[in-house]
């Protein structure tokens, strides 16, 4: 008897286009949600224990050999995310010899901020890393990285620092766009359950082409599970990219060729796409 196909959902607002319209009835005696925060889901499947989930892309980097990257799913911002920001004391240039508290639900946007104050601005800062609150964090730091809700929130509510998108900080420095999450399965999963994963992949296509035609409903799905306003979430949604573009890949390799240029990953990594089979082979290159 074949397992059930494990999926990871992370539960931030970022992933809804993709799971909003998604028929989970159709698949109820095949497959398992498993609602998690993006480091909890990068951990669940390097371990073998989710075979498809939205991970953070430096995860995928940590263990390109594993994955396949499902086509034309990405979370991606070309300029502003509008989730992920550094809440600052003071202006960023000023930051050197700082101190700066890292959320502890994220690698990609962690790794990414190291590259942009070290690599790209010179600062020499150093991290500590904790839960997700923002007053607590600010307590013994001159800096924070929140992502997601808990950035959206914080966004929302504290007007007294200076904020930047780190998305936009990237798009400035290297004309790229920036990926922050690639939905990947293991290699391992999907000899035994390729058709299944085929029909999830292409449903998950459907939810996300349903959600950005009806955007709409896409707005009000949002503002029924977390809050905030029609006006904020559709500048947000509008924000945001979700089909994993040529560009993107080659934004996100960059993103990978830096992080490996300081020591981030132990080398440079080229994004492997799934291609429907049951032995996939398919590397997108330049």
């Amino acid at each position: 008897m074949k397992k059930h196909l494990r999926i990871g959902q992370i539960s931030y607002s970022n992933t809804l286009p993709v799971y909003l319209f998604f028929d989970q009835e159709r698949f109820c005696d095949r497959i398992d949600f498993f609602q998690q925060v993006p480091a909890q889901l990068n951990r669940e499947m390097a371990a073998g224990n989710i075979d498809v989930g939205p991970i953070s892309s430096f995860s995928y980097g940590e263990h390109a050999d594993d994955y396949f990257a499902l086509p034309g799913l990405s979370v991606t911002a070309d300029g502003k995310v509008r989730s992920i920001y550094l809440f600052s004391k003071r202006p960023m240039e000023e930051l050197n010899g700082a101190t700066v508290s890292l959320t502890n639900t994220s690698a990609t946007s962690v790794n990414l901020l190291k590259i942009i104050l070290q690599k790209f601005l010179g600062l020499q800062v150093s991290y500590k890393t904790e839960e997700p609150d923002l007053q607590t964090m600010m307590q013994h730091a001159d800096a924070c990285l929140l992502i997601g809700d808990d950035a959206l929130l914080a966004y929302r509510n504290h007007k007294e620092y200076h904020v930047y998108d780190l998305a936009e900080l990237w798009k400035n420095q290297t004309g790229y766009p920036m990926t922050f999450a690639v939905w990947a399965v293991r290699k391992a999963a999907i000899e035994e359950n390729a058709a299944l994963l085929a029909d999830v992949h292409a449903a998950f296509l459907a939810s996300k082409t349903k959600s950005l035609e009806l955007f709409d409903r896409l707005i009000e799905g949002a503002i029924e599970r977390y809050g905030g306003n029609a006006e904020g979430w559709d500048v947000y949604f509008r924000g945001l990219s979700y089909h994993f573009t040529e560009q993107d890949r080659k934004g996100l390799e960059h993103y990978f060729q830096c992080a490996y240029e300081m020591g981030l990953l132990p080398s440079p990594v080229k994004v492997t796409l799934w291609d429907g089979t049951a032995h996939s082979k398919t590397t997108i290159t330049n």
